[in-house]
């Protein structure tokens, strides 16, 4: 059943059927379930139908360690995501963006720009409604910052992005603790805050900071007489401390939390149980499992994205080949236009050559028969003379002319040989071009799988996997590698988070800044507070919180 309520984070509607006895309906996506239940001491409203919450009643202290199945660690992020949004739960603007990138990392998987296109965070709840009112920024221009963000966590699946986020956000100042209003013996208005590391007094206008902290390991007895609370220090230089709540009711519920907290404090610090060594080693079996099967799709989508790359490029290349093809047939055209052309214009060029010639000789003629006539008279010699030389320079005229005509057409039939041989190479290359093979086979043998890969034999419609040894060892090496890097990667968290809070600090209203704002900037100011469990900060430390009075 818990696996079918965990499958849908859904709340039970309820019918009264007699005083204090009710039927709960629970419907999930896999089955629908009806069971009796009776309330004996809770207000419940009259109103029908009753709507109950299915939560965590006590925080981990490393998400990581101690959630050791998916669904419940799934169930725990829906829980904490929905603090940080309805602000039960203070969260700084710039962690938010980034809790809101793993959360919709976990959502949409990784970022495809084809696909997330801009306004896909439009109908999202991804920032508490604080945090947007207090900057003068657009749904458009958050949205940017997130989806950068958003862009970075590539290759992480639901499950690891969610743990992350459950890391940033197990380090906030009010992740897990339980407020409840009291008074001292001065009768001085108090919080008392109860969370998985000890008991903390706060001032009713923080409840970022507490004014006294008392671990569990430092506290003797805790104990209530009617409405009176005491703590008593193992430390007997230290003041037994003692308070006052509203309801009887109330003290009841601080001592279960008390009692639920110390126990769970006390056996975080010893071994594992054989049962919960079990389930870790079947998550760690289950995760190895899930990390190999996305590897392997990670394998299968990598030679289909190649696969198609070549399909693309032989595509390409056939195009390209076609075209070549196109252009070889019109150069092959061009050619013999030019060749014909070059041929006719030689023909009419040499036969200018010669109409030159024979007007040439006919000149040359005519000059020796003047020559040969007799000129009687001085003044018809003298004419003769201007017309021998006349016709010289017109005969010399006709040579010269008649000499460029020949090497005209002796160049035209240069021409028209070199026309012809571009002709037949554009044939030649033309014959090769359609003779070439245009698809090499589209089937090509798999590349061979990495020696350290365990083998994946698919029979039918059934996966069967092979796990060795080494295959395990290796994974946790890669997952003792995978806890350094985070480690480093911290810094650079923090760097990023800077950066981000700088960048939009100009855009802050300061007069809506709420007083636990004004907290956290004060805290930052002084040098920030002591996270519990500083998984950005710094590196985990196993001091806990120190009692300050």
């Amino acid at each position: 059943m818990a696996g079918a309520i965990a499958s849908r984070m859904s709340f039970s509607s309820l019918k009264r059927k007699q005083p204090k006895t009710f039927t709960v309906r629970i419907v999930t996506m896999d089955a629908e379930m009806e069971f009796n239940c009776e309330v004996l001491d809770h207000d419940v409203s009259k109103e029908e139908p009753v709507t109950f919450h299915f939560l965590a009643k006590f925080y981990p202290e490393n998400a990581e360690e101690e959630l050791v199945q998916e669904i419940t660690q799934h169930l725990f992020f829906l829980q904490v995501k929905k603090q940080i949004l309805d602000e039960k739960i203070y969260c700084p603007p710039e962690a938010s963006v980034l809790l809101a990138s793993y959360a919709v990392q976990a959502k949409y998987g990784d970022y495809d720009p084809s696909v997330h296109k801009r306004g896909f965070l439009a109908q999202e709840e991804l920032l508490p409604k604080r945090v947007i009112n207090l900057y003068q920024m657009t749904p458009e221009m958050w949205e940017e910052r997130i989806t950068a963000w958003y862009a970075e966590h590539r290759g992480r699946a639901r499950d690891e992005a969610e743990m992350e986020y459950l890391k940033i956000a197990q380090d906030l100042e009010m992740y897990g603790v339980n407020y409840f209003a009291i008074r001292n013996k001065k009768g001085t208005e108090l919080l008392l805050g109860v969370d998985a590391l000890g008991l903390h007094i706060y001032d009713p206008e923080n409840r970022l900071t507490p004014k006294i902290s008392f671990p569990w390991n430092e506290i003797r007895n805790i104990s209530y007489s009617d409405k009176e609370f005491t703590i008593k220090p193992l430390d007997k230089k230290i003041d037994v401390f003692k308070f006052n709540s509203s309801k009887l009711r109330v003290n009841k519920l601080i001592l279960q939390l008390c009692i639920g907290n110390h126990d769970l404090f006390m056996r975080r610090r010893k071994a594992d149980s054989l049962e919960v060594q079990q389930m870790k080693a079947q998550a760690r079996e289950e995760k190895a499992r899930k990390q190999m099967e996305r590897q392997r799709l990670a394998r299968e989508k990598q030679m289909r994205e190649e696969a198609e790359r070549t399909r693309d490029e032989l595509e390409r290349r056939l195009l390209q080949m076609k075209e070549e093809a196109t252009m070889a047939n019109e150069a092959l055209m061009r050619s013999e236009e030019t060749a014909d052309l070059l041929a006719e214009k030689a023909q009419i060029t040499e036969e200018e050559a010669k109409l030159l010639a024979q007007k040439a000789a006919e000149a040359e003629q005519e000059m020796q028969r003047i020559k040969a006539t007799a000129i009687r008279t001085e003044e018809e010699k003298r004419l003769m003379e201007q017309k021998v030389l006349e016709a010289e320079v017109l005969a010399l005229k006709m040579a010269e002319e008649s000499e460029r005509r020949a090497k005209e057409a002796d160049q035209l039939k240069q021409d028209l040989q070199e026309a012809r041989e571009a002709e037949r190479r554009a044939k030649q290359k033309l014959l090769e071009i359609t003779t070439k093979p245009t698809y090499p086979p589209m089937n090509p043998i798999p590349a061979p799988l990495p020696p350290d890969i365990p083998s994946f034999n698919l029979i039918g419609d059934s996966l069967s996997f092979d796990f060795k040894d080494t295959d395990m060892k290796r994974l946790s090496m890669e997952i003792e590698k995978e806890k350094v890097e985070y480690m480093e990667k911290s810094k650079h968290l923090q760097e990023q988070l800077n950066e981000l809070k700088t960048e939009i600090e100009a855009l802050k209203l300061k007069e809506r800044e709420t007083a636990l704002d004004i907290l956290h900037n004060e805290n930052s100011d002084r040098g920030g507070t002591s996270s519990k469990h500083n998984t950005i900060k710094k590196p985990q430390a196993q001091g806990r919180r120190p009692i300050c009075i």
